[in-house]
């Protein structure tokens, strides 16, 4: 089986692709990909009933920060009636043409409408992941299109204090899933001034293998290296720092940690810099250890993907 051996093989090309990784990256497809969540989400459009006369040319830039991570983009423009002109991250290339050929054993007509391209050319729209430093030339590129041009982001958590031992492992899934590379990642946790941090830091503790991963560890060393030479507080537990910081995104193998006052004025406050978060995981929101299991109707960024698709002319 093609898509068993890319599983196995695919981290002779990209360290970060390990195939435990890969596997959660699958899961959360299958799981996104549930026959009564489709029809939930395909019901809130009624035009997709109705048939397209002719496919619209719709570019996808992909990243390649997680595996497989613009499947939910691929798949609204495939539902959509329209044709993927898909550009692939160097980063993952090996396992996008195994998920085509699979698809269009399934479905024949999508021969026609799955389309790889080094460079992206004769499209009428165009969806495109990266950086905030690429959001600037897609901007430039591809400004001219309808467009959809995301830039960086990441999860945040809220505790309130009384979460159990068990809610905070899931947490450590939210945090330490793909090594902490995606956007849906916990980058930074919030804590009552009641709450010890060191319970937090005891619940992590089931993920200390990841410091055994080559480039994690690298990232961990430098990291601790630079904060150190900086005269920074910074507390470590072998396998994570855990930094005080005011900021959201936070190095790799780093969590940044704020304590508030008041729930309230917290909440008020992540509303004002929206734009920095993709998802807020805790009580009254995501729940623990579901950050990267989004449903196909929580969009990225919060912007909806199939009502820009279906509303091309």
């Amino acid at each position: 089986n093609e898509l068993v051996d890319k599983i196995e093989s695919t981290f002779h090309y990209n360290a970060w692709f390990t195939p435990d990784n890969i596997r959660k990256a699958l899961r959360g497809i299958a799981y996104m990909l549930r026959k009564d969540a489709i029809e939930k989400w395909v019901a809130n459009y009624p035009s997709l009933a109705k048939e397209r006369n002719a496919p619209l040319n719709v570019g996808i830039v992909m990243a390649g920060n997680i595996p497989l991570v613009g499947f939910h983009d691929f798949l609204s423009v495939l539902l959509s009636g329209n044709r993927a002109y898909c550009k692939l991250s160097s980063s993952d290339d090996q396992l996008w043409p195994v998920v085509f050929k699979l698809l269009i054993m399934i479905n024949k007509g999508y021969v026609e409408r799955i389309v790889v391209l080094a460079k992206l050319e004769g499209m009428d729209a165009v969806i495109a992941t990266g950086s905030n430093n690429t959001s600037r030339y897609f901007d430039y590129y591809f400004g001219k299109y309808p467009n959809i041009i995301r830039k960086n982001r990441n999860a945040v958590s809220i505790l309130k204090g009384g979460e159990s031992e068990e809610e905070l492992r899931r947490l450590a899934d939210d945090v330490f899933s793909f090594f902490g590379l995606g956007c849906r990642n916990v980058s930074k946790i919030y804590l009552p001034e009641s709450m010890k941090l060191d319970t937090v830091i005891k619940a992590f503790y089931d993920h200390n293998e990841i410091i055994h991963h080559n480039k994690y560890a690298n990232n961990f060393d430098y990291n601790k290296t630079i904060m150190l030479l900086n005269q920074e507080d910074v507390l470590e537990n072998g396998f994570l720092l855990f930094k005080k910081s005011d900021a959201i995104a936070s190095p790799l193998a780093t969590l940044f940690y704020e304590y508030y006052q008041d729930y309230d004025e917290l909440i008020s406050y992540l509303d004002g810099i929206e734009e920095e978060i993709q998802c807020i995981v805790g009580t009254d929101h995501i729940d623990f250890g579901r950050a990267q299991s989004p449903e196909l109707w929580e969009y990225a960024d919060g912007v909806d993907t199939m009502k820009f698709l279906t509303e091309l002319d």
